[in-house]
């Protein structure tokens, strides 16, 4: 029987190497948190998000439709404690909806 070799990565561990020594891990983190939201989110709320960055352990979401911003908003706290609970307390410290 044969062994796999320590240096056999799964594709998604190289990615995350590649972001590390490159230095767009945040940026990777950003597209899991969108892709968190979308299947969090129904179709036509997801729509209405602009963008997801990730800026100094701050996590920016823009926003279109005013509605979502101030959902957002008033449950700030809920979607940062949900991202803490998904991607890791340590990576951010606050949300911003923008």
């Amino acid at each position: 029987m044969k062994k796999n070799k320590k240096r056999e990565y799964q594709s998604s561990e190289l990615v995350k190497s590649f972001a590390r020594i490159y230095g767009f891990e945040d940026k990777l983190v950003a597209f899991e948190i969108k892709d968190f939201l979308e299947d969090y989110l129904d179709e036509s709320l997801f729509n209405e998000i602009r963008s997801v960055n990730l800026e100094n352990g701050f996590i920016i979401i823009k926003i279109d439709s005013p509605l979502l911003k101030h959902d957002f908003k008033m449950r700030k706290s809920f979607y940062l404690k949900k991202f803490q609970d998904k991607f890791g307390e340590d990576k951010f410290h606050d949300l911003q909806i923008l």
